[in-house]
């Protein structure tokens, strides 16, 4: 009979110390919290879209790429309006074109084809990288058949100006890394 009354006891405090530990009991711990209202980061934008291109011939007069034929001594000039998107605090970008390299059907001794020169909207103020607003940018790129090529030299050549493309990289500004 003890033993029963020893594991009775036992028992009841077992159990009054877990209500005391488990919260039950008196003793306590402070807190509190407060919720915070960082607001909403939201994405900024980078595109580039290209407006119809226009070929012109030396004197500015407009070609029709399709059925016009080269001949030595031509100069055929495309400009390209690009629509430039760059919306977010501290974007930049460069924009470059590829796809334009001289041999490319045609010997390359006997043709001249510029690298790309950008302009700002329709101005001939030339456009340097990065490109740090939004805008329209021209951008132009000349085709000359040297006057110089001889002996029937690339007759019923082409070149195809199908993969010429217009890249808009965003670049890290200054102080950004």
């Amino acid at each position: 009979m003890k033993n029963s009354a020893l594991i009775k006891g036992t028992a009841a405090i077992a159990v009054g110390a877990a209500l005391l530990l488990g919260g039950g009991g008196t003793l306590a711990s402070w807190n509190a919290s407060q919720t915070a209202t960082p607001g909403t980061i939201v994405a900024g934008d980078l595109n580039v879209a290209a407006d119809t291109g226009v070929w012109t011939d030396r004197l500015g007069n407009p070609v029709t790429i399709s059925n016009y034929r080269v001949v030595p001594g031509d100069k055929l000039t495309y400009s390209q309006v690009l629509n430039v998107t760059l919306t977010g605090n501290k974007m930049a970008a460069d924009i470059t074109a590829t796809g334009t390299g001289a041999d490319n059907g045609f010997n390359a001794a006997n043709v001249i084809v510029s690298a790309p020169v950008l302009t700002a909207g329709t101005s001939t103020t030339v456009v340097s990288n990065p490109l740090k607003t939004s805008g329209t940018v021209t951008a132009t790129i000349t085709f000359e058949f040297k006057s110089g090529t001889a002996n029937r030299s690339d007759v019923t050549k082409s070149y195809d100006f199908g993969n010429v493309a217009f890249d808009l990289n965003q670049v890290t500004q200054t102080g950004l890394s």
